[in-house]
């Protein structure tokens, strides 16, 4: 799967953060966020798969949707069987967020991203538009934080792990309020705190990479980008747990639902009978080939954001895979508005 579709995933989030980083700094989440889809959307039905949408754009937004449940692919063209037989097409689920980070990208501000998670049928979790409590950690710590434990106690197994005082700890942590405890208890154990607004995909992620000094993600964000984060973190070694939040009390958004009893509900319908279950990077992305793909659109830790030039732009984009147990980062010059004459050349 590595080898048919790992260019084309890398091209499908270039084109998606392309199209948003056109509308960096003007202000308009949902339009930053509509042409990314439509751009992510179009360059997926050239590729030759049968690919399904497990996990799309949310509706928290009132966003255009890559719904839950779209086909995507060559599959879906009318003249399909003109270029190939779709029944013998790879068949893959995908997770996309064709724009981590609206808000980051319409006020200008650091660490929007285009992404996407592919595997093979069944090979993703397909996660409600909920929201998720989550630890990430690097791959040294893999197996010995957990989410059950308290963060102070996390921060101690970490200092452990990787050799280095809690003093010298950076965690990543959303500002939202319901972290002001989360946030005191890191503070008061001695670790330091890196507040983002938007964006935890990128931070979960850099948890991987020595360099980065981010040292743990925990905290609650929403529970697609929990799944897509875990794709990641499993092709890279990385620890990784997750535990669906339903009642809105927690949350403090009300934007998951009517009731914590509806919510219970809508899981029991989705065949998730354990609501309070912690699932690993390895049940959340549990297929036998995982790839990840992501585009910077706003500058950010691993990747520069898309730089424009006269007749073109400039991209960095970093593409994970389980099968080649490899993280590439890509950077490409895309000669957008050449003269048909030197196209040709």
């Amino acid at each position: 799967m590595e080898t048919t579709l790992g260019l084309e995933i890398i091209e499908v989030v270039e084109q998606a953060a392309i199209a948003s980083a056109k509308w960096m700094g003007k202000g308009e989440k949902d339009t930053a966020d509509q042409v990314a889809v439509e751009a992510m959307r179009e360059r997926m039905n050239k590729i030759n798969m049968r690919g399904r949408i497990v996990i799309g754009e949310g509706e928290r937004d009132d966003a255009p949707m890559l719904y839950i449940g779209e086909e995507v692919g060559i599959c879906t063209r009318p003249d399909a069987k003109n270029f190939c037989n779709p029944d013998e097409l790879i068949e893959i689920d995908i997770a996309v967020d064709p724009c981590e980070g609206t808000n980051l990208v319409a006020y200008g501000q650091n660490g929007s991203m285009a992404v996407l998670a592919i595997a093979e049928k069944g090979g993703l979790f397909a996660a409600p538009d909920f929201y998720m409590r989550k630890l990430a950690a690097p791959p040294l710590a893999r197996g010995h934080v957990d989410i059950n434990k308290s963060a102070t106690e996390n921060l101690k197994i970490l200092s452990d792990c990787l050799n280095r005082s809690i003093e010298d700890l950076v965690v990543v942590v959303m500002d939202r309020s319901r972290h002001d405890g989360l946030i005191k208890e890191i503070r008061d154990a001695g670790a330091r705190v890196r507040l983002i607004a938007d964006g935890d995909v990128s931070a979960a992620i850099s948890c991987a990479f020595s360099g980065s000094n981010i040292h743990a993600l925990m905290g609650i964000g929403a529970a697609p980008e929990g799944v897509i984060s875990a794709a990641a973190m499993r092709c890279l070694g990385g620890h990784f747990q997750g535990q669906l939040i339903y009642d809105p009390a927690i949350v403090k958004t009300g934007l998951i639902g009517e009731s914590k009893e509806s919510n219970l509900e809508r899981l029991s319908s989705m065949g998730i009978n354990d609501p309070d279950k912690v699932y690993g990077a390895e049940e959340l992305a549990s297929g036998e080939t995982v790839l990840f793909a992501a585009c910077g659109i706003t500058p950010g830790t691993l990747m520069n954001g898309v730089r424009f030039f006269k007749d073109g732009a400039r991209t960095q984009s970093l593409v994970i895979s389980s099968q080649s147990k490899t993280a590439r980062f890509v950077d490409t010059v895309h000669m957008l508005n050449q003269p048909k004459s030197l196209q040709l050349r």
